[in-house]
């Protein structure tokens, strides 16, 4: 498969962005096996922040059996849902299956969280972990608040932190006021001392596929009716039958709330899956827009035919 800009000969890697339901996952299989016919050792790492979590296989349309006998992945769901998973984490994480990406080894790093993206690239500031407690409560304060009020918090308190971030970065925001309160010190003073990068930011592949906003719309729909039939509903209603914390990520992942109302005869299915799709694709126009403000020099293409 001919992808512009995706020579998988030479890459020390292959990083695939792009909002949820735009065909990252196809395109890293595709390009996986392109680099093993080439003869090199392809591995799918995943790069959302969502899909690490165990039991959100459908939910959050992690690769099938099918797609995981046809390359080797990781980290797919290997995060108990009852844990919160952090950035740090990931790069812990991801580093045994990047491998230092040496010898014939390609990462194919693929997902939508673009901090995970920044960090491989250019490295993570070695900040202690944040108490649960203290997370919880900045994210609870911008569910509350809003972005552009939590903003205005963090310019009174960390304004080096407030002027490199945007009023409109929820997730930058919360970050950031996390590490100020959990530390009491600036995240600005925690990156002046960041780690080495896992991955060095020569000879690799940067790609975000970004479809025609119609396109995309029409696939995340698809997606989540063909949700349904692959038994959504039934896995939701394991998932809450935990019992965890509302608060936590993996609760918090789009589809938890609408059909759990479902479960509970609060919510007709109609109406929940509509609520999911109106969720789904204001959560895509957001990374799209985090991409075009942080990704501009990447390549950015429409899904090749038939992914």
């Amino acid at each position: 498969m001919q992808i512009p800009g995706a020579d998988v000969r030479e890459a020390r890697a292959v990083l695939i962005a792009g909002p949820t339901g735009s065909g990252k996952s196809a395109l890293a299989l595709a390009l996986a096996e392109a680099a093993a016919a080439l003869g090199r050792e392809p591995v799918i790492v995943n790069a959302d922040s969502i899909q690490v979590y165990d039991g959100l296989r459908i939910l959050t349309a992690r690769p099938g059996p099918g797609d995981l006998a046809r390359a080797p992945h990781a980290l797919y769901g290997h995060v108990s849902p009852a844990k919160r998973y952090s950035v740090g984490r990931w790069l812990a994480d991801a580093a045994p299956a990047v491998g230092g990406a040496a010898g014939n080894r390609l990462p194919i790093l693929a997902g939508g969280a673009g901090l995970y993206f920044d960090a491989a690239l250019s490295g993570l500031a070695a900040v202690p972990d944040i108490a649960d407690g203290v997370r919880g409560a900045v994210a609870a304060r911008m569910e509350a608040e809003g972005p552009v009020r939590l903003h205005a918090c963090l310019a009174a308190r960390d304004p080096a932190a407030a002027a490199s971030i945007r009023p409109t970065d929820r997730q930058r925001i919360v970050r950031a006021l996390e590490v100020l309160q959990g530390t009491g010190r600036s995240i600005t003073a925690w990156q002046r001392e960041a780690a080495a990068p896992l991955i060095d930011p020569s000879s690799v592949v940067r790609l975000v596929l970004s479809p025609p906003r119609e396109v995309l719309y029409a696939r995340i729909e698809r997606r989540l009716d063909a949700m349904l039939d692959a038994g959504v509903l039934e896995e939701v209603a394991a998932l809450t039958a935990l019992r965890l914390d509302p608060g936590l990520p993996a609760m918090k992942a789009i589809g938890v709330k609408e059909f759990s109302g479902v479960l509970a005869n609060e919510v007709p299915l109609e109406e929940a899956l509509a609520q999911a799709k109106t969720r789904t694709r204001r959560y895509a126009k957001r990374q799209l827009t985090w991409f075009r403000n942080r990704m501009a020099d990447w390549t950015w293409l429409d899904p090749p035919s038939g992914l």
